[in-house]
């Protein structure tokens, strides 16, 4: 399963499931060094950062935003 860190909030990640949109609280000991908008994979019950898979979303987010400022 893949999940963006939506946000921290003291020693949790709020962590979003990247297809069902549901959040859940992860605490950060059980985690690598992350920040928010980073994607994690969790695989065997470890979770790893997906370093490509986040430039990917934020490459296609600002496309989207770059294709709405031209339509105004």
């Amino acid at each position: 399963m893949k999940f963006a860190v939506d946000r921290i909030e003291g020693s949790f990640a709020i962590l979003e499931n990247i297809e069902t949109g549901e959040k859940t609280p992860v605490d950060l000991l059980i985690l690598p060094i992350v920040k928010e908008k980073d994607i994690l994979v969790l695989e065997d019950n470890l979770y790893r950062k997906d370093d490509k898979e986040r430039e990917e979303r934020i490459k296609k987010i600002r496309e989207k935003l770059d294709r709405l400022k031209r339509k105004n």
